[in-house]
């Protein structure tokens, strides 16, 4: 979760995640006309959301849904939803590697979790696992010498080892440090890039 801070500095592993399916919206054309001809194409913002599917979820995730603890074991809903950051990491494959090639590692920030439907059943001879989905919609931050943008993209195939190396340490935290999530401004540092 995000700290009041606007960072996220304690970074929680979620076991039992099935899929995050990223949603961009928005980025809509909007033609312009004058003098019988088309002249300019505005473009609108564009927005990420998702969907987050999963069996389980971290204990952390619980503020994020909008529940509060009042004793232990006991929890109230319809609570104020923290906002959350998300580091996920997806597989790159090619035809000569397979699914060794590579992978890339999804930062999202801003992001909140809006209420969903949870179904449950009685026990059949079809026994099946719960599985929970939340829609998600992101408030962008600031990039440095960028728009804002609520999701950034590493790529191990390109970025430099031992760049990667040190995000790395970062985001799964060390025998010295904890897990977070760095702000863009910090991970534009780190990697040494062009920020522009």
């Amino acid at each position: 979760p995000q700290s009041a801070e606007g960072t996220y500095p304690n970074g929680v592993p979620w076991n039992g995640l099935t899929a995050v399916t990223e949603c961009p919206s928005g980025a809509e054309s909007t033609p312009l006309y004058a003098d019988d001809i088309k002249y300019l194409n505005l473009m609108s913002n564009e927005e990420f959301g998702g969907t987050i599917e999963a069996y389980t979820y971290p204990e952390e995730f619980n503020a994020c849904l909008g529940n509060k603890e009042i004793a232990p074991g006991v929890y109230v809903g319809q609570q104020d939803r923290a906002i959350f950051g998300l580091c996920v990491r997806t597989t790159i494959g090619n035809d000569t590697d397979g699914i060794d090639y590579g992978y890339k590692i999804h930062l999202v920030y801003g992001a909140t979790a809006k209420p969903a439907e949870k179904a449950n059943k009685t026990i059949n001879e079809n026994v099946e696992a719960t599985e929970l989905s939340w829609e998600c919609t992101t408030t962008p931050v600031e990039v440095p010498d960028n728009k804002p943008s609520a999701h950034i993209e590493i790529d191990s195939t390109t970025i430099a080892k031992e760049k990667l190396t040190a995000l790395e340490a970062i985001l799964y935290g060390s025998e010295t440090a904890a897990a977070r999530l760095p702000l863009p401004e910090e991970l534009i540092t780190l990697i040494g890039g062009n920020a522009a």
